[in-house]
């Protein structure tokens, strides 16, 4: 039994090309080194510029590729973090042909010496080409898959970029369990809880300071659905959140504010809508009367782009398996 278990063992070696890739492996007690051997089942022995790892093939393969992906980001991020080596784990172990370089090449930097946002999937690369490319863009998937970020991020960019004059962000208020008219406090108080994703995203990108001076002079406009009845927004970049708790009415509202040198993203859930059943999705009703239109891009993200706590993809495919057996 050992002999044929030695027999499927291999080894193979990996070069660390620069100095800054060795200190990256090297730190904190070889950290990383040990977080893929843990992953894998790989025994990674590391010496100066190379790393030999031993274990089956499959599992050297996938040790091989994540390596390099590491490898690949850090010269690209000042700062590789867990949560950078978990997403690479996860996604390397899902598809050996992953490569983190090539959606590196579609980062979009906040300012000149700002955060840096890149896609951290395919179906995000796709969702970046979408936003570059239309007027008007659907980003359709499960919690965790970076719709609301990747657009809020694209509206800063533009913003700071002066290419547009002022963001719009809305969410349609829709009460789930407990009566708006019970919450306290005035209408901004009301309605904070349910902006508050849109609030999240924000923050993690430019400082409070700098989200209240672009409030305060009218750059950045956060406001329920109901606020868009009867506007035009010109010189704009919109985004409705949470859009499939629009109604098909709401929708149609909503895609006709949409004014001069203005781009519009709508994101949402299909499978989370809050809505009465006796109600159609505005969300699901627009994706399919909207699909063949020319500047208009629909973009549908699943669990493999989550990119969230890696078990979030397997709660989400757990579920998706469980309605399909129901």
């Amino acid at each position: 039994m050992e002999d044929t278990e030695s027999l499927q063992s291999i080894e193979s070696k990996v070069e660390l090309p620069d100095r800054r890739s060795q200190e990256l492996f090297y730190a904190n007690s070889d950290r990383i080194i040990h977080e893929v051997e843990r992953e894998t089942e790989l025994y990674i022995a590391g010496r100066e510029s190379q790393l030999t790892l031993r274990g089956d093939e499959k599992s050297v393969r996938e040790g091989e590729r994540i390596i390099e992906n590491i490898i690949s980001l850090s010269r690209n991020k000042k700062h590789v973090s867990q949560k950078d080596i978990q997403y690479i784990i996860s996604k390397v172990k899902t598809n050996i042909q992953f490569n983190i370089g090539d959606l590196q090449n579609k980062t979009i930097s906040l300012s000149p010496n700002g955060k840096a946002i890149a896609p951290k999937s395919n179906g995000q690369a796709t969702y970046f080409d979408a936003i570059n490319q239309n007027d008007v863009i659907f980003a359709i998937g499960p919690a965790g898959t970076g719709k609301t970020y990747i657009a809020m991020a694209f509206a800063l960019h533009w913003l700071l970029s002066e290419n547009i004059s002022r963001i719009i962000l809305t969410r349609p208020v829709v009460e789930a369990g407990e009566s708006l008219g019970y919450l306290p406090g005035d209408l901004e108080q009301k309605v904070n809880p349910y902006l508050r994703p849109l609030y999240d995203a924000i923050y993690d990108m430019i400082p409070y300071e700098t989200f209240r001076r672009y409030v305060e002079k009218g750059a950045i406009e956060v406001a329920p659905l109901a606020y868009m009845r009867g506007r035009t927004l010109h010189d704009a970049f919109i985004i409705l959140d949470e859009a499939q708790n629009t109604t098909r009415g709401q929708m149609l509202m909503f895609l006709t504010r949409l004014g001069h040198n203005s781009k519009t993203v709508v994101t949402g859930d299909i499978t989370q809508t809050d809505l009465p059943k006796t109600k159609v999705s505005g969300l699901i009703a627009a994706s399919k009367i909207l699909k063949a239109i020319d500047r208009i891009s629909m973009i549908y993200l699943g669990p493999e782009d989550v990119v969230r706590h890696p078990l979030v993809e397997k709660i989400i495919k757990a579920f998706a398996r469980s309605e399909q057996e129901r």
